[in-house]
């Protein structure tokens, strides 16, 4: 048996005994308003947000409100199958191929409303330098997969079968220097959420 061997036999034959976890109801928040909540939070953190109906509302949005002319990637067929110009994202290629990508659309996991984050795992990012190469990223994430705090998310995220994910919450900024506020200094200049009112198979349906 080598030392390494030897040592996390030891570590393993000297655990302590298990115990229940603790009692987090009285931290668990309301569904009540849970969209406007959401949208609320995550506008005070530099985010837009959206409520549509549909993925080809979100296409026009899109079209409105970024420059279609540069590079928009999409992890969402139906996205890229409705949407001009807009290129379905390949888990195959170098990442290093996306280096110009104006806007990123992804699916988020989940979204929290306590604090306005969303939940990216790296199957929901295609890749994953994805959501933070991108100078404008936007999520879409059903109506139905807001939960109100984060106990609620990590009860959900916690036997998840994923080898990396983050949560994101609104563009990257930072005030470190001389305490001035500087959007898109390390990952998106801005960030969008769209939330989809309608049902969940909607996102991979329409």
């Amino acid at each position: 048996m080598s030392a390494r061997e030897s040592i996390l036999a030891a570590v393993l034959s000297n655990q302590p005994p298990t115990s229940a976890l603790p009692d987090i109801d009285a931290f668990k928040g309301t569904e009540q308003d849970i969209v406007s909540g959401y949208r609320k939070v995550f506008a005070s953190i530099g985010g837009q947000v959206f409520t549509v109906k549909s993925l080809s509302e979100i296409n026009y949005l899109i079209q409105e409100n970024f420059d279609v002319s540069l590079r928009i990637i999409t992890t969402l067929p139906a996205l890229h199958q409705s949407g001009d110009g807009i290129e379905l994202l390949s888990a195959e290629v170098s990442p290093h191929s996306y280096e110009d990508i104006e806007l990123a659309v992804l699916e988020a996991e989940l979204a929290v409303a306590e604090n306005g984050a969303v939940w990216l795992p790296e199957q929901r990012m295609g890749q994953r330098i994805i959501p933070y190469i991108c100078q404008h990223l936007a999520v879409v994430v059903p109506a139905e997969r807001i939960v109100p705090t984060l106990h609620e998310a990590y009860e959900k995220i916690g036997v998840g079968d994923y080898g990396f994910g983050a949560f994101i919450g609104g563009p990257s900024k930072t005030a470190d220097i001389e305490q001035a506020l500087v959007l898109g200094a390390h990952g998106p200049i801005s960030m969008t959420v769209f939330i989809l009112e309608e049902p969940e198979k909607s996102v991979a349906e329409q």
